[in-house]
């Protein structure tokens, strides 16, 4: 009995013993056991994250500091290598640590928990130097810093970009505004203000031969003059150019328009030059005489209409000039009696303009010569205002008469131009004449034929016609300013070369043509 209890309690003990030693070895094994290999707790969870965005900041820290020591032009290379190599060690355990828990629990059939996907999460949100698109991450350090070059390059390149594109468009701004002011400048140019040049290309047209459009008492080539340098001048604007005039190149601008002439004799002349300059001086075959739409019809005992209308049928341009030497409306008093004076309304503009304005897209008006009291008295003329004989002292002087007419049909023509958007009206200033020694018919003369002109400057301001000057300001007529320019032009006057000249008189009055109405015609083409 003894034996056997003996035995019970040996094997009572044995069991205490191999439970203790047991026991011992659990807890052993337990507080040796590495981490990766316990069962998932938050507790843990949630310490390793903290460890490992705190490891990650701490790296960001230093990969951001050598990613500026490495944009250094000094460089320690073994340094830089052996960090690299550092760095490739360590990354290649985290690695197998992570092969490792990825093939025991793919051994055991589990997934991973989520709180390691919200990990990951957390290392790429803090990984500031990973783009967005790029999934895979850096597994260097190295690439991380070729990232963040890359990445301050391209924000480098975009703010160049920016900077290219602000900088394009501050000088395209720039260029809009030296446009703008190219083009203020073209139309604020003053092309009174210049000298004449000699240029080989010159005459546009040829005296002789433009006989369809120019009449042959102005037309110098068909005379005994045997000079015509004067021919080759041209003017040149002082601070700005001047289109070139080409007649097929007024056709276009002028298509389907028409442009009107009206004034004196030297409005006549600046018609014919027109003429001859869009033609070319040659016979022009599809040009049509238009004179009776406008009311030009010689009368009875006249040598010729009250002007001439002619049309361009290809581009449906009309050329006309009527014959208006005051520029006001005259009138017969007794219209049953030939020897009847006329009335001349220093108020109204002449009655052509009252019927065919509205026809008109381009107008060009002139006087001055006529205002003489041999005019006067030689065509009978008596001033009326308001209807009636003028009772005015004020306007008793021709001059003033002048003026006040001037500045009457300038006005009358300017309170048209609401009614006709279409138009654009002009008024030339005077023509100068040249007579030394005495008047046309008391021995005036010009005799010379030598330009004097070449390369002297005109360089005033404003307008050697004071009438005209002032007439158009503030009204939206514009002035052809030509008097300066013509005034250093003695040479160009027909003279003493005139086919009905007689002993001792001269015609320093008109110009002969070719020569300087072209120019005229050529700013008012420039000005169109």
């Amino acid at each position: 009995m003894k034996r056997g209890a003996l035995k019970a309690r040996a094997r009572d003990i044995s069991v205490v013993l191999v439970v203790l030693v047991c026991a011992t070895v659990g807890i052993w094994t337990w507080d040796s056991t590495p981490t990766a290999f316990l069962p998932p707790q938050r507790h843990f969870l949630k310490l390793d994250t903290e460890e490992k965005v705190e490891r990650i900041s701490t790296a960001q820290n230093t990969e951001t500091k050598d990613s500026y020591s490495s944009a250094t032009p000094f460089v320690n290379k073994e340094q830089s290598k052996e960090d690299h190599t550092d760095n490739k060690d360590t990354e290649e355990e985290k690695e197998k640590q992570v092969e490792e828990v990825s093939v025991s629990e793919t051994n055991q059939g589990k997934t991973p928990p989520v709180e390691e996907k919200n990990l990951e999460q957390v290392e790429q949100e803090v990984i500031v130097s990973e783009p967005k698109h790029q999934k895979t991450p850096p597994t260097t350090s190295e690439e991380s810093k070729l990232k963040k070059v890359k990445q301050e390059v391209s924000v480098g390149e975009a703010e160049a970009k920016t900077t290219h594109i602000e900088k394009t468009t501050q000088d395209q701004e720039k260029k809009t505004l030296a446009t703008d002011e190219a083009k203020k400048d073209i139309k604020a140019c003053n092309y009174a203000k210049g000298k004449w040049v000699v240029d080989k290309h010159r005459p546009l047209y040829s005296g002789s031969r433009c006989k369809q459009w120019l009449a042959s008492m102005w037309a110098c080539r068909l005379m005994k003059r045997k000079d015509f340098a004067f021919e080759r001048l041209r003017w040149q604007p002082k601070d700005c150019s001047m289109e070139g005039f080409e007649g097929s190149k007024f056709l276009r601008r002028m298509q389907d328009k028409t442009l009107a002439f009206v004034g004196d004799s030297l409005g006549r002349q600046q018609f014919q030059s027109m003429m001859c300059m869009i033609t070319g001086g040659k016979k022009r075959l599809h040009v049509l005489n238009v004179g009776r739409e406008f009311g030009f019809r010689t009368p009875r005992g006249r040598a010729r209409p009250g002007g001439w209308a002619y049309r361009f049928t290809q581009t449906n341009t009309t050329v006309l000039y009527h014959w208006s030497s005051t520029l006001c409306d005259i009138e017969p008093i007794n219209i049953s009696n030939p020897l009847t004076e006329h009335a001349m309304h220093l108020d109204r503009p002449p009655a052509f303009l009252r019927n065919y304005l509205h026809k008109i897209n381009v107008l060009v008006m002139n006087t001055g010569h006529h205002w003489n009291r041999g005019k006067l008295n030689g065509n009978r003329w008596v001033m009326h205002v308001n209807g009636a004989p003028n009772a005015n002292r004020k306007l008793a002087a021709l001059g003033d008469a002048k003026n006040f007419t001037i500045h009457s049909t300038v006005s009358w023509v300017s309170s048209q131009l609401l009614n006709h958007p279409g138009l654009k009206a002009f008024y030339r200033s005077l023509s100068p004449r040249h007579f030394v020694g005495g008047e046309w018919n008391t021995g005036g003369s010009c005799d010379n034929t030598t330009p004097m002109s070449i390369g002297k400057e005109v360089l005033q301001e404003e307008s050697s016609d004071y009438s005209a000057g002032h007439a158009v300001k503030g009204t939206g007529v514009k002035l052809l300013d030509v008097t300066a320019l013509s005034r250093v032009r003695d040479e160009g006057h027909i003279s003493r070369f005139s086919i009905s000249a007689k002993r001792g008189v001269q015609d320093c009055l008109h110009w002969c043509l070719p020569g300087v109405p072209d120019t005229w015609n050529e700013i008012l083409f420039a000005m169109i």
